[in-house]
Order: C-alpha cells, then sequence, then structure tokens
C-alpha cells in the first residue's frame, strides 16, 4: 500500500516533471500558531453562536497603555468615568440574562399548561426548527472551523457492507409495490445515512485488470455456491468457485462457451465473426440481465464496450461480481420505468437468458428497447421461448413467441436470422418504414411532447421513441471506432457545440490527465527505494480499472484516459441539473448516464477505483439548497473502493472550505495549486483501507 497523503498545499505548473518541485516551505512557529488560534476561535464560534453576548477582551491589545511598573493599567479601577461605564454595562447584561430566564420560565409554565395535542404539536415544530438549526450550524462549521475539530463520522453497521439506497426491496413491499415495482428504484427524499459503510470480513483489494476480469476475491462480493450454480443466464455458470477466489478461466469448455456464442451471433449478422463487429458500426452494447459480466468480458479485447444492467439483488448480485471484474455495469430494470439513457443510445442490445418476459405489458418493454437502440442496430434474444422444436411440446411458448414476433414486425425490426435459442433483429434505418406499415399496427409515434430525449426514469411510454430526433443517423453510416469519438464540424453543430470549443476541451483534458498521472507518482512509489537523482517511474497504465467522472462534460476526461493508454473504463455521468451532453457523449462511443446527485447512485458499495468531479461543486452550489456537500462525499465513500482515488478540480474557495470533509470522511487529502489557473484548486484525497469492523 502506498505511503499515506501528506495534508498541505503543492502547486502545480504547465510542466508536468516540476509539479512535485514547488511544493510549500514549512509555515513558521508564529504562523502555526496564529492559524490554531484562529481555529479554535471559529469552533467556539460554532458550538456557541450566542458568544457575542459576553465578550471577553483578554486576548486583545490593551487600550490603556503600560504603567510604569510594566503591567497594564486596569480599566475597572474605582473612581475612573471608563470603570464606572464598564460597571453599568455588566449591570444591565446581569438584567438582560434575568429577563430571558424570566421569559423563558413563564414560556414553560405557559406550555404545560395547555392541551396535550397542542403541546404535541409545538414540540414537534419546535424538534423540525432544531434540526434546521443543527443542519445549518453543520453547514456554516464545513467552512468556519478547522479539520482538526471536526467530528469523524461513524462507521455504519455491518449489515450495510452491501447497502444500496434507493433499491430496498422489503421497504417497498411495504410501501405496496408488487409485479416486479419492487424491485425499481423508490428514493425517498431527504433521507440519507451519513456513515461510513464497512468492507466486509476479508476483503481483499481487487487485483489489477487484466487479471482481475479472470479471478475474484470471494469476500469481496455477497455470493453462495448455490447461486452460482443457479438457473438464469448462461454466463453465470461459466465460473469455478474455491474457498478464496472465483474463477473465470478453466480448463473446460464453459469458457470457451462465450466465444463460440459471440461467433454464432457475428455469422447471424452477416459477418465473419466477432471482430468485425466494429466495421459493421457496432461499438457500445447494452447487456441486459448479463450474467457475471462473461459476454462483455469476451468482446472488450475486440474494442467493444457492454454495458450490463440488471435487478438489484441482495446477495449473488449480477452488477456487484460484474464490476468486481472491471466490466461496466450498473442496477438497472425493465419494470415500470424508462432507462436513464438518451434515445437512440447504444448499437446492440443483448438478452441472454435474462429473465425478462418481453410478452408482458402489452410490448412496453420492447418499445423501451426501441427507444435506446440506434438506428440500424440489433437486438439479440437468446431464450428457451424462442426454440422452433420447443413449440411442439409447449403451446403457450409458441403464443407467446407469435406475440413478440408481430410486435417487433411493427416496430420496422427485420428479423436476420434464428438458430437454435438465439434470434436476432436488425432495427430499421429509415423512419419510411413507419409510414408504410399496416394500418391499424396499433403504434403510433411518439409526438414532440412525448418524445424526451433524455428521460430520467419516466413511465414507460406507448408510443415509438427517438423519431423527432436530430440524431436519427445510421451505425452503418457513422464513423467506426475509435474515429467516432472525434466528431467533426457537422456532427458537432448537431449538439449545438463550435469546433474550436471541442478542440480546446480535448486539448485541455490531455493535459490535465497527464498531471493527474505525475501527481500519484510520488506517492504510489514513496515507499520505493531508488537511486539519487533517480526520476519517480510512472504509475501503471493498469493502476486503476473502474473510474467514475461526475461531471463529464463532453466525455473528454475519458477520451483522454484512453488516448493515454490507460486500461480504463469510464462511467460519464452527466448530472441532471446541468446541461445534457451525455447524447453527445454515448455518440462518441463511450457509455454514461443521466443522475441526480443528490441521490445515491444506482451501483453497490466497493465498485470504483476513481472518482473525479470537475466544476461539480460550483455547479450544485449554484442550486437552491438540495443536499449538503457531505451528503454527496458520503455517497462517493460508499461506492469507492478502499485505497481509491478521489480527484475534485474547482475553484479556490470551494476546494478549501470542501477540505474540512475530507477529515470526517477519514480521507488523505491534499489541495494542489494550479499556477496556470490561479482561480482554481485540485483536491486529491485517497480512501484508507479500514478493516475495523462495526459494532
Amino acid at each position: 500500500m502506498s505511503r499515506p497523503l501528506q495534508r498541505g498545499v503543492v502547486r502545480i505548473s504547465g510542466n508536468s516533471n516540476d509539479l512535485w518541485d514547488s511544493e510549500m516551505k514549512d509555515r513558521t512557529g508564529k504562523e502555526d500558531l496564529d492559524k490554531n488560534h484562529s481555529s479554535d476561535q471559529s469552533y467556539l464560534a460554532l458550538r456557541f453562536p450566542f458568544q457575542f453576548l459576553f465578550h471577553d477582551n483578554s486576548n486583545s491589545p490593551s487600550k490603556y497603555g503600560v504603567s510604569e511598573n510594566g503591567f497594564a493599567s486596569d480599566p475597572f479601577s474605582i473612581g475612573t468615568p471608563r470603570s464606572r461605564h464598564s460597571l453599568i454595562m455588566q449591570l444591565l447584561k446581569c438584567s438582560f440574562i434575568v429577563i430571558v430566564i424570566l421569559a423563558l420560565t413563564g414560556s414553560f409554565w405557559w406550555t404545560i399548561s395547555i392541551s396535550t395535542s397542542s403541546r404535541g404539536r409545538i414540540y414537534h415544530g419546535y424538534r423540525r426548527l432544531q434540526e434546521q438549526l443543527v443542519s445549518d450550524l453543520w453547514d456554516i462549521g464545513e467552512i468556519s472551523i478547522g479539520s482538526s475539530r471536526t467530528k469523524e463520522l461513524e462507521f455504519c453497521s455491518q449489515e450495510s457492507e452491501n447497502y444500496v439506497p434507493c433499491f430496498n426491496v422489503s421497504d417497498n413491499i411495504a410501501l405496496g409495490y408488487s409485479n416486479g415495482d419492487e424491485y425499481d428504484r423508490h428514493c425517498i427524499h431527504g433521507f440519507r445515512q451519513n456513515c461510513l459503510v464497512v468492507p466486509p470480513v476479508n476483503y481483499k483489494i481487487p487485483l489489477r485488470w487484466p487479471t482481475g476480469r479472470d479471478v475474484t476475491w470471494v469476500a469481496n462480493v455477497k455470493i453462495t455456491a448455490e447461486e452460482v450454480l443457479s438457473s438464469g443466464s448462461f454466463t453465470k455458470r461459466m465460473m469455478m468457485l474455491d474457498d478464496e477466489q472465483i474463477s473465470f478461466r478453466s480448463a473446460s469448455l464453459m469458457f470457451d462457451g462465450v466465444e463460440d456464442y459471440s461467433h454464432q451471433i457475428a455469422e447471424m449478422i452477416g459477418l465473419r465473426n466477432e471482430s468485425n463487429l466494429i466495421q459493421a458500426g457496432v461499438r457500445t452494447i447494452l447487456d441486459i440481465g448479463c450474467g457475471y459480466g462473461s459476454f462483455g468480458a469476451h468482446l472488450f479485447s475486440n474494442q467493444l464496450l457492454t454495458m450490463c444492467i440488471a435487478n438489484y439483488e441482495a446477495s449473488g448480485s449480477q452488477v456487484q461480481l460484474t464490476l468486481e471484474r472491471g466490466i461496466p455495469a450498473m442496477i438497472g430494470s425493465f419494470t415500470s420505468k424508462q432507462l436513464p439513457y438518451p434515445s437512440l443510445s447504444f448499437d446492440m442490445l443483448h438478452c441472454a437468458r435474462c429473465g425478462i418476459d418481453w410478452d408482458q405489458k402489452d410490448g412496453l418493454l420492447l418499445i423501451e428497447v426501441d427507444r435506446v437502440l440506434k438506428p440500424g442496430g440489433y437486438f439479440v434474444w437468446t431464450s428457451p421461448l424462442t426454440n422452433p422444436q420447443g413449440f411442439l411440446r409447449n403451446k403457450n411458448n409458441k403464443k407467446r413467441w407469435i406475440f413478440v414476433h408481430d410486435f417487433a414486425e411493427n416496430l420496422c425490426w427485420e428479423l436476420l436470422s434464428q438458430q437454435d435459442e438465439t434470434v436476432v433483429w436488425k432495427k430499421n434505418s429509415k423512419k419510411s418504414c413507419y409510414s408504410s406499415r399496416k394500418p391499424g399496427s396499433g403504434l403510433s409515434l411518439c409526438s414532440k411532447g412525448q418524445d424526451v430525449e433524455s428521460p430520467y426514469y419516466r413511465p414507460l411510454q406507448g408510443c415509438i421513441g427517438g423519431t423527432q430526433s436530430r440524431r436519427w443517423i445510421p451505425i452503418e453510416e457513422r464513423a467506426n471506432w475509435p474515429s467516432r469519438a472525434n466528431l467533426n464540424k457537422k456532427e458537432l453543430a448537431v449538439y449545438g457545440i463550435h469546433p474550436e470549443d471541442f478542440a480546446e476541451d480535448t486539448e485541455n483534458w490531455k493535459t490535465a490527465v497527464g498531471n493527474y498521472w505525475s501527481l500519484l507518482s510520488p506517492v504510489i512509489f514513496s515507499d520505493h527505494p531508488k537511486r539519487p537523482g533517480d526520476e519517480d517511474p510512472s504509475p501503471p497504465y493498469n493502476m486503476v480499472r473502474n473510474v467514475l467522472d461526475m461531471n463529464a462534460h463532453f466525455g473528454g476526461f475519458n477520451s483522454a484516459l484512453l488516448e493515454k493508454g490507460k486500461s480504463v473504463w469510464v462511467m460519464n455521468v452527466v448530472p441532471t441539473i446541468g446541461t445534457n451532453y451525455l447524447p453527445m457523449i454515448l455518440d462518441r462511443g463511450f457509455v454514461g448516464v443521466l443522475h441526480d446527485w443528490c441521490e445515491a447512485f444506482p451501483t453497490y458499495p466497493r465498485t470504483y477505483d476513481m472518482v473525479h468531479a470537475e466544476g461539480l461543486l460550483s455547479l450544485e452550489s449554484g442550486q437552491q439548497r438540495r443536499c449538503s456537500t457531505l451528503d454527496i462525499f458520503t455517497e462517493i465513500d460508499r461506492i469507492l473502493r478502499p485505497e481509491g482515488w478521489v480527484i475534485i478540480r474547482d475553484t479556490a474557495p470551494l476546494i478549501e472550505s470542501t477540505r474540512a470533509l475530507t477529515s470526517r470522511l477519514k480521507w488523505e487529502a491534499r489541495i494542489i495549486e494550479i499556477e496556470s489557473n490561479s482561480d482554481e484548486r485540485l483536491l486529491i484525497c485517497q480512501k484508507p483501507f479500514f478493516k475495523k469492523q462495526s459494532s
């Protein structure tokens, strides 16, 4: 483990080689004394907000000069006008205190004389005011008090080690949700669990990519041997479990089955093998009910990026184990709400025994598939329901298959191929297909008011979406990856972005990523011996794998990481309160999601190696009070792995005020001054690995 970060301030210049040469000199003893005194005064001001009524001049310079014997003269010496005036002021203060005590006493006797019901209402109102006062004082404290005076957060109970807010199935059932809605996302506003989630017993730091893709630690995830062997997606069973490890690569034919399956899909599309999917316009794949990510893990070697979504599962979670392997994943479900992705987002949707009944809810689930699928994209479905040989034995399966087949036809999907249990459809590339459908198909196009490009967990719609979008471009007409990431002038015009702004953003992020890696180098290798004069080696390209960008803008951070050769994937998050560039991010061949950072992110604890945020504090501070900075930072701590990194870039005042929170979270932190931009600072933090278990 690397040496803990030392708290302090260093400067960073445009040259990444000199980033650590300008570290600040130690302050003098007098400055430290003044700083500590100022911190103590701020702390007292928070704890005793009415202290101004009893001002103390003992620490201020004397107004009365020095006497001949070297002692300050007594301002309260009897006989001077000033002393009499001071005595009168003290008497007035005492009188004021007596009046306040009498008023409070009278108020108390009046309170106990009123009815019990009125007393209860007044008490609860008083409690709300008291709680609001405490909350406001803490917010003031985040800015005014020193880190040495802040109270560290407690550890959560051990039952919360896999806690995911907004996905509490038992609570949802108690609230009356059923028919699958109990597994959906239901956030209770105002409820926050501000404590630190501790890792499980025997938790170990995940192995680096690509080793971690094939071998994970059993103690890091909540799973049993029965769940490994349970029915469901066939990729779940492509693994071996022993006392300490879960292995996904073995000498058996099970692992080779993923390669054969991927090869079969490519042939059904008309390609030689899965390596040709890039040439067919496929880059991003939404894998519904992904098992444990074996399909996405295999395709990653072919530069295909697969996002796994699956329901919340208290144990044996597909999403948790997929993220543990270093494969993109998030909690999401096809139940009653639209997914937090824009229309026309993915080149392919894949469902291999994913457990979704596509014939249910009058086809609303298939309409949602059509909404997020790009024109010319593919829907791959593997299920016993699609096997024609089974129709003779099960008439109900045949009926359900006919419904899906006919509904897909009404969506203007072309059935490309059907082999064994696998079916491949291709979404239409031209809008003219909708007007040429049979009359009375029952599926209308969404109106301009209904066709919201980037819905945020809206109820499922019964109309075909995406047809109003300017982004209706067939995948075969888009540039192939990796050229797709570099948008041309015509493509940028669709999103209202000038080419100069895009080019400047790209260059800035290239410099920033180089600086980030240089900043982390001395910390990571501080314990490694080296000869005098040797430079610190660069951190390994696979130092981190799962990266979350909390305010992704154009996706420039993601692009720069890949261009620098870092073996990472980035969850590009676009805040709901900011400008929505998520459609552009997904069109560039990256993955991302809309999210409100006053709510919990749809993932399990300890799933990201690095969390990055540029300008998020400024964005949140510009809004009306919705949640506190502590709420957001506690959520960062929940989703960050032990020994994980946090990099926050924002204005200097916000960074300085936010630094006090890092001690409450037990993070090691350092503020970096940026010489090329005196108005901004970097806050670089590392989360320690706590093995202490909660009581």
